[in-house]
């Protein structure tokens, strides 16, 4: 068989190869998947693949049509340069996901201590324009004081004819945040997180508002940016762009 540098059916391989061997990595999947049953399975656990489903099974028939033997000598077909290009394009972000610390992640975090007057936290929402602060005692996070959680909270003592002012005054916000209902809301992950990984984690869980960035993604440590529903779309293009 005659040769040539570096084309379509090789790039093409070595794209699917670089594909299969990452989700066997990532996820640990047997050798004995099969590549088309890897990919579903992968659905529920990556946004990448979630989102190239289709094209990704169809590319898995495509090299099973390019080449039936293990060794790439045995090309017998070439796809076309835009099914290689798109190709290489998905292996990169499966292999390589950007990460949001250099991209999209807001570092300008600010945060509330458990014991501040539910008044003051309501201004500082107002003048930061964060409608999500995180809430820190004895240097450990124990919760997110959020705008309209808080909103609501107000209300019901609106409705239970309270003293309004003096509940903002003498209430501290860790008291406010007790009473939000179970729903995970919010998350701590490690500052290495990567956009196809928060993407997921909004995926995931539709209740969710915000991710807070630690070194390691513990509770204890200094938050060090911020993820919120505002910045989906912008990990979206981001990831059209990489």
């Amino acid at each position: 068989m005659i040769k040539t540098d570096e084309d379509n059916a090789r790039r093409f391989i070595r794209a699917y190869n670089t594909i299969d061997h990452e989700l066997r990595v990532q996820y640990n999947f047997r050798r004995s998947m099969s590549f088309s049953e890897m990919i579903r399975k992968s659905v529920v656990m990556n946004y990448v693949v979630r989102k190239y489903e289709d094209k990704l099974i169809d590319y898995g028939r495509l090299r099973n049509a390019i080449i039936h033997r293990a060794n790439d000598e045995y090309i017998i077909a070439e796809p076309h340069e835009s099914v290689v290009l798109e190709m290489e394009y998905i292996a990169g972000l499966i292999s390589a996901p950007p990460k949001v610390w250099n991209t999209v992640c807001k570092k300008d975090v600010v945060t509330v201590e458990s014991d501040m007057p539910l008044k003051k936290v309501i201004e500082v929402i107002y003048t930061s324009s964060f409608s999500n602060l995180p809430v820190y005692k004895n240097e450990g996070l124990i919760g997110v004081a959020n705008g309209q959680k808080i909103l609501n909270i107000i209300g019901e003592q609106i409705v239970g004819k309270v003293d309004i002012n003096q509940f903002l005054e003498q209430t501290k916000i860790e008291d406010v945040i007790r009473k939000f209902n179970d729903v995970k809301y919010y998350e701590v992950v490690p500052m290495g997180i990567t956009i196809e990984k928060a993407l997921d984690l909004f995926y995931d869980n539709r209740k969710l508002l915000i991710l807070i960035l630690t070194k390691t993604g513990s509770m204890q440590e200094v938050p060090l940016g911020i993820l919120t529903t505002g910045d989906i779309m912008d990990m979206n293009a981001l990831l059209e762009k990489f």
